[in-house]
């Protein structure tokens, strides 16, 4: 079970955009990476190929950031924190708030 999921909101907490937050858009765990919107944005410079959609041109979009420097945010008391699991009576396993102690579902 992964600690980070696709659309949980993140705060960047080192690097260019510290203090930042977003909404995760991807997650790539075999790189341990993530792509947050609004955040880590890059310039690609993009050819125009045969198709008739492509536009050429430079392009920015979301890069892709290490899933160290983001903590997920609480719902409950919307402070950036650490992640546990609990398992509860009836075998679920749940993503919980090291701070207030709420499954951060």
């Amino acid at each position: 079970m992964n600690k980070i999921r696709k659309g949980d909101t993140v705060q960047v907490i080192a690097g260019n955009y510290r203090g930042k937050r977003g909404e995760v858009h991807t997650v790539l765990p075999k790189k341990a990476q993530l792509i947050i919107s609004g955040i880590n944005l890059v310039k690609k410079h993009q050819k125009r190929t045969g198709n008739v959609r492509t536009q050429a041109g430079i392009i920015e979009r979301e890069g892709p950031i290490n899933i160290s420097k983001v903590a997920l945010v609480c719902k409950n008391c919307s402070k950036p924190t650490r992640v546990g699991f609990k398992i509860f009576e009836d075998g679920t396993k749940s993503r919980v708030c090291k701070k207030c102690g709420e499954v951060a579902e």
